[in-house]
């Protein structure tokens, strides 16, 4: 590996795609640290050391930011509006089929408005969710000091209220220009990156933490959890079974084509991390809802809202189960989805392809589908673990940080992964051998 990036280094348009990804997560992480008007320092310094359950819903946002919550920067809601809108367009398209045919009859073309559409949707989630962290900070006073002294409609704080929400909006979508500049000029895939540095730059932090709280000896066992960890991603990851596939022959003329046979990859996790969002986004949706009553008049709605913070801010020990089943559900539901929108039957038949012992059309279908729901089981209880991780780590150690949150150690796999077969394929391209052997 070290050789082959020595090679990539020999490539001037190599060599200048890797340092322009470099470059654009540098600005990326500098930009992390910008806050936004109107905020109290001291206060929300003051409210992340607290160890109630606002502070620790609040710690997992931070975690999913890459820090960007801890300093109220105006990337604290960072590029995960844009993926929620890609998620909900692409689980709407099959609710209109005639939509989603002229879309893939289009091509590039309806690729190209499907984008639009996705930047159009971002817009709106980025101002919602923008609102809701600093409803989220508002309710979350620390004494009588208020983190957002300025937030609220009424005279004199309407005007800062929406500038706050422009201006974490506008860092939103400059978070995924910046995605989108390493999509196109660099290396990998770009909003993959920005999630991936975002991640990566809370090690530094988390190891002062655990090492603070369980010694050197916790870092050590955390640092082997984290690479037995990666070990199984990859491994399942990469798992998938492989269904053969027979093309029959045709005859033009007096030549004879096709007649080969190949075989269908069905990856065991073909969900990737989406189930993990869904969930997450589903679980922490209750959350945030509730923060708008904690400083409710009436005491039963006040103690419902600090009943529902304290369950789906992570506090209750049975969130690990509803967190778990919530994965499982969820990988069944987009997996389905997926399979669905990809059809194999129909492009098989229209190939002239066929699984042999299977019939072509209908039957095809079912064998799919039937073959997904036992892969599936184990995909879904992979990731339904890897989701829980910290929790069961905690059952014996004081602290339950890991190192790499386990739920973005898929990310950080995945992208790691990907782009270093991106940099492979360039190198083989130049007749270079590759990361992977």
């Amino acid at each position: 590996m070290i050789e082959a990036l020595r090679n990539a280094f020999k490539l001037p348009d190599l060599r200048r795609r890797m340092l322009y990804t470099l470059l654009i997560l540098v600005i990326f992480r500098l930009a992390s640290n910008i806050p936004v008007p109107g905020v109290d320092r001291q206060a929300l310094a003051a409210f992340f050391n607290s160890a109630t359950a606002t502070s620790q819903f609040a710690g997992l946002l931070d975690l999913l930011s890459g820090g960007a919550v801890s300093n109220f920067s105006v990337l604290a809601a960072g590029v995960y509006p844009y993926v929620t809108a890609q998620i909900v367009l692409q689980l709407l398209l099959p609710i209109f089929p005639d939509l989603e045919q002229r879309i893939q009859e289009e091509g590039e073309e309806g690729q190209r408005k499907m984008n639009q559409w996705v930047f159009f949707l971002t817009v709106p989630l980025a101002a919602l969710q923008a609102f809701g962290q600093a409803q989220l900070f508002r309710s979350a006073s620390v004494g009588a000091r208020p983190i957002l002294p300025n937030f609220g409609w009424g005279p004199g704080r309407t005007l800062p209220t929406i500038t706050l929400m422009l201006t974490m909006t506008a860092g939103t979508m400059f978070a995924v220009w910046l995605g989108e500049l390493i999509t196109e000029q660099g290396i990998g895939n770009g909003l993959s990156l920005i999630i991936f540095g975002g991640i990566v730059s809370r090690v530094p932090s988390n190891i002062r933490s655990i090492a603070g709280t369980d010694g050197l000896i916790g870092v050590v066992v955390f640092l082997v959890i984290m690479v037995v960890t990666m070990l199984f991603i990859v491994f399942v990851q990469e798992g998938e079974r492989r269904i053969r596939v027979q093309y029959g022959k045709r005859v033009r003329g007096m030549k004879v084509y096709g007649g080969g046979s190949t075989y269908i990859p069905l990856k065991i996790n073909t969900a990737g991390m989406i189930p993990l969002i869904f969930a997450q986004s589903i679980l922490a949706f209750p959350a945030v809802i509730a923060q708008f009553f904690l400083n409710s008049t009436n005491p039963t709605v006040q103690q419902v809202a600090r009943g529902a913070v304290s369950f789906f801010g992570g506090e209750n020990p049975w969130y690990a189960l509803a967190y778990f089943l919530a994965v499982v559900g969820f990988t069944y539901f987009y997996t389905f989805i997926m399979v669905e929108q990809q059809n194999l039957s129909e492009m098989l038949q229209r190939q002239g392809g066929f699984i042999p012992g299977v019939r072509p059309g209908r039957r095809t279908q079912e064998f799919i589908l039937n073959i997904y729901k036992r892969i599936t089981l184990v995909g879904a209880l992979f990731l339904g673990l890897v989701a829980v991780m910290p929790y069961m780590v905690g059952w014996f150690m004081e602290s339950r940080q890991m190192l790499i949150q386990s739920s973005g150690l898929l990310i950080v796999v995945g992208t790691v992964m990907d782009t270093m077969r991106q940099l492979e394929s360039q190198l083989l391209m130049r007749n270079y051998e590759g990361f992977l052997r």
